[in-house]
């Protein structure tokens, strides 16, 4: 910015305050806001939402899937350390 500063210095144009630009941009900031929201309105409008049964059904798979896995590696990791305890007390004697 420095630089920008200078050349316009050097061309005979008057540089602009910081003050004066940082105004320019807190007066954008609604602009820029109000286009964001825009945006997002738009790009809201062409989600596929799901339908209140496609949205049971999966949370169902999801639950049963949790459960599943959590008993799996409770039996896996029961098992482990079973084992793991035979070994070393065969070792320990």
């Amino acid at each position: 910015m420095a630089h920008a500063e200078r050349l316009k210095a050097m061309s005979g144009e008057a540089p602009e305050s910081r003050t004066g630009a940082l105004w320019e941009r807190i007066k954008q900031h609604p602009k820029q806001w109000g286009e964001f929201l825009h945006e997002v309105r738009v790009e809201l409008r062409q989600v596929t939402w799901p339908t209140q049964h496609e949205v049971v059904v999966t949370t169902f798979v999801v639950i049963v899937a949790v459960a599943f896995f959590g008993v799996f590696f409770f039996g896996v990791d029961s098992s482990v350390g079973w084992v793991l305890n035979r070994v070393f007390s065969i070792f320990k004697r």
